[in-house]
């Protein structure tokens, strides 16, 4: 008889492994609306890597029109949540060019942001509250019981739970150290057949609001097992197939286990997996009960001075050395 999984053990591995995730960060949006779509990274994380494969897909990367134009996997995963949305960006060739810039614009003025056609921060988290609300299509029809699905990056792993039991168990590919996968909890809001090349046969898009990420299939089969996306989760299309028909949008998904070497300031309006880290802890030590969404915002900033106040620090609300120190991560 397969044992029992209690329904709340990922909430509880995640705050209890993760020491955290090395981060190629989105900063705050701008506080103008000349700077609301500027993006900022960590100067430790490097800058991402450049040639022919482009922009990839889990980037927070600002996309605008360019000469030569942004290419790669991230546009291409862009312009199909575009198109989904009922936008019309055009082919889904992976070419940042106008048509697509025209499409996003639509969606900025749909969003009441500054339409000018490039996607940074605000975009990107636009575009999630849109899938958020897209309908349902008719094949989200869901095994019998409560549906959960836990990803734990120590182990290369994705499992299925169904009332706290495992359903299901998959080997999975997940993002490098320079392009982590998004530690948290988020939502299967998006679900895509066959937008072929990386994607594989299969797509599940998560409401991670720094980027387009997602669980989605591969033409690179060797890559499963190892750390070799750009921050996706990467399946054999056979097992992204029968996940696809087993998940249904809004289902809750638990990324957890990858840990963290970067400590920046975090302030309100700051979105990253740094900010779930912080979230987590803050959880586990009782001074948040919000969600746990990569977002820092007004509820987050809260516990945070809740947190400071209790440990004798200034109850400023923003997390630099000394608060990460009394989160107890600072190892």
């Amino acid at each position: 008889m397969t044992a029992r999984v209690p329904g709340r053990w990922v909430r509880r591995l995640a705050s209890a492994l993760l020491a955290g995730a090395l981060l190629v960060p989105v900063g705050p949006s701008g506080s103008t609306k000349a700077h609301e779509e500027a993006a900022t990274t960590s100067p430790a994380a490097g800058p991402r890597p450049a040639g022919p494969a482009g922009i990839p897909c889990g980037a927070g990367a600002l996309l605008a029109l360019r000469d030569p134009p942004a290419t790669g996997e991230g546009v291409q995963a862009l312009q199909h949540v575009l198109g989904d949305l009922g936008y019309d960006p055009g082919p889904a060739d992976g070419i940042f060019g106008p048509r697509t810039a025209a499409a996003v614009r639509r969606l900025q003025e749909d969003h009441h942001l500054v339409a000018d056609g490039a996607a940074g921060p605000r975009t990107w988290s636009a575009l999630t509250e849109a899938l958020r609300v897209l309908p349902r299509a008719p094949y989200d029809t869901p095994v019998p019981g409560t549906l959960e699905v836990a990803i734990d990056l120590s182990r290369f792993r994705l499992t299925v739970l169904v009332n706290g039991y495992p359903y299901r168990s998959y080997p999975v590919g997940i993002g490098t150290g320079r392009t982590p996968s998004p530690v948290g909890e988020w939502r299967v809001i998006h679900k895509a057949k066959n937008w072929g090349g990386g994607f594989g046969t299969r797509w599940l898009g998560l409401d991670v609001p720094w980027g387009i990420y997602g669980i989605h299939g591969t033409n690179q089969p060797g890559s499963i097992g190892r750390r070799a996306s750009h921050g996706c989760i990467r399946m054999l299309n056979r097992h992204v197939e029968e996940l696809y028909e087993i998940v249904p949008r809004g289902t809750r998904v638990v990324i957890f286990g990858q840990p963290v070497l970067s400590r920046r300031t975090l302030v309100q309006g700051h979105t990253g997996a740094d900010v779930v880290e912080v979230q987590m802890r803050l959880r586990e030590l009782g001074f948040y009960t919000g969600p746990i969404d990569g977002r820092f915002g007004p509820g987050t900033a809260a516990a945070v001075r809740a947190l400071q106040k209790a440990r004798g620090l200034k109850p400023t609300g923003i997390v630099r050395w000394e608060t990460y120190k009394a989160l107890g991560l600072t190892n």
